[in-house]
């Protein structure tokens, strides 16, 4: 078992050893004010905003999508809800662009709405949706998977309706597992870059931090991009901490 205990910790050390590198260097040798004034903590703060919206909106809309999954394994539906992972995201931000072009019926009728993507923390928000359902749904589905169905079969014997026992009975004992699985997708919506570049690269005139961290880069130079990188890091770090401290505390296990 050692010899697994030392590949575990190898594998574990070659993967984040860029990143510790970046922290060095970026709080650091290479340490540029730019890279930790305002304007780069009102692009994290837009984007732990945008990213804790879009973790909200799945919990509600795609939660019972995932139990259904767990219940009733169904692969071509499946594939299908895999499938804004499995393309270049840039794809993702060209779609919604197009859906939200006056020249398609869709664009028209979002616009008869007042509801514009382009820019927008709608549009945002929406992008991020879309890029980290996948990873929400993959997550929680093995622990509804995993839950025994002797509760819910209690529940649907004494009379309660398949939604009053999922609202009654399947949230309330998997409250942990839809934490941890929003928390990952809270992860994965704060490091997108690719789709919000083309539909959501300014709002409020304020870039979102992946875009930001690239706007330094290209144009500013390496020193406040590294920098930035870093404080992006050290802000993840502590907002993941601060979250899974709370799942541990306040989530019973069922």
């Amino acid at each position: 078992m050692n010899w697994l205990k030392i590949v575990a910790f190898a594998a574990v050390t070659v993967a984040v050893l860029p990143i510790l590198f970046l922290l060095f260097e970026g709080l650091g040798p290479l340490r540029d004010p730019a890279g930790y004034g305002p304007q780069v903590f009102s692009s994290i703060l837009l984007t732990i905003v945008s990213s804790a919206i879009a973790v909200g909106i799945e919990v509600v809309v795609f939660t019972p999508a995932a139990y259904y999954f767990a219940r009733n394994p169904n692969s071509v539906l499946e594939t299908v809800s895999d499938l804004p992972a499995s393309v270049p995201h840039p794809i993702i931000g060209v779609a919604l662009l197009l859906i939200d072009s006056p020249l398609t019926p869709t664009g028209k009728f979002l616009d008869s709405l007042g509801i514009n993507f382009f820019d927008t923390l709608t549009g945002l928000v929406v992008a991020l949706v879309v890029i980290s359902t996948p990873v929400y749904i993959k997550a929680v589905e093995p622990f509804f998977a995993s839950m025994n169905e002797s509760h819910e079969s209690f529940a649907k014997g004494l009379g309660a309706s398949e939604l009053r026992t999922y609202a009654s009975v399947v949230i309330p004992n998997s409250l942990r597992g839809v934490l941890s699985a929003s928390l990952i997708s809270l992860s994965r919506s704060m490091s997108e870059f690719g789709s919000i570049a083309i539909i959501a690269y300014s709002v409020f005139s304020v870039y979102p931090a992946p875009v930001l961290i690239y706007q330094y880069f290209s144009s500013t130079g390496l020193s406040p991009a590294i920098t930035a990188s870093a404080v992006m890091i050290l802000v993840g770090l502590a907002l993941m901490a601060a979250l899974r401290v709370v799942n541990a505390k306040l989530v019973i296990r069922p």
